[in-house]
C-alpha cells in the first residue's frame, strides 16, 4: 500500500473516530443524558487511540519514523478492538442477554441548591447500563460504539498492516 493510501486510512479513522466521542459529549452535554458506568468505559478507547492516531499522521505527513507511525497505528486498532469488545458486551446487557455489573447506573452532579436539583432532574436523562437511553434503527449508543469502533480499527489495522508497494 502506498504511503499515501496509509495516511487516507489513518485520517479517514481519526475523523471518524473523532466525530463519534464528539457525539456521544454532545448527546451528554447538549441532549442531557448522563452516561452510565459502561458508557464512560467505552469512551476510554477513544481517548487512547485518537491520540495515537493523531502521533503516526503526523510522522507520516512528515515523512519520518514510518515504523513508529505503523506501530501507533496497530496500537490505535487494537485499542479499538477493544472498544468493539466493549461495545458489544454492553449492547447485550441492554438486550438482557448477560448481566451488567451490579453498580451501574447514571448519575448527576450534586448541587446545595434544592430549586438547581429540581432543573437538573428535569432535565437530566438518567439510564442505568441495562436500559438503552436511545435506539436509532435497532442499535443503542452502545450498538453504535461497536460500529464505528469496527470500522475505526479496520481503519487504522489496514493503515498499519497493509503491504507497501513502490
Amino acid at each position: 500500500m502506498a504511503d499515501g493510501k496509509r495516511l487516507f486510512y489513518a485520517g479517514l479513522g481519526f475523523l471518524l473516530g473523532l466525530a463519534a466521542i464528539a457525539g456521544a459529549w454532545a448527546f451528554q452535554l447538549i441532549g442531557g443524558y448522563v452516561p452510565c458506568k459502561l458508557c464512560l468505559e467505552q469512551r476510554i478507547p477513544y481517548y487512547v487511540g485518537l491520540p495515537l492516531f493523531a502521533i503516526a499522521i503526523v510522522l507520516m505527513i512528515r515523512d519520518t519514523q514510518i515504523a513508529l507511525a505503523r506501530t501507533l497505528l496497530l496500537l490505535a486498532g487494537l485499542a479499538f478492538l477493544i472498544g468493539l469488545g466493549l461495545g458489544i458486551y454492553h449492547s447485550g446487557v441492554e438486550w438482557h442477554y448477560w448481566l451488567g455489573p451490579a453498580d451501574c447506573g447514571g448519575g448527576v452532579a450534586t448541587t446545595g441548591n434544592a430549586g438547581d436539583l429540581l432543573a437538573q432532574i428535569g432535565h437530566t436523562k438518567v439510564v442505568s447500563c441495562t436500559d438503552a437511553a436511545w435506539r436509532l434503527f435497532g442499535l443503542s449508543f452502545a450498538g453504535w460504539n461497536a460500529v464505528v469502533s469496527a470500522l475505526v480499527a479496520l481503519l487504522a489495522l489496514t493503515a498499519a498492516l497493509g503491504s507497501v508497494r513502490r
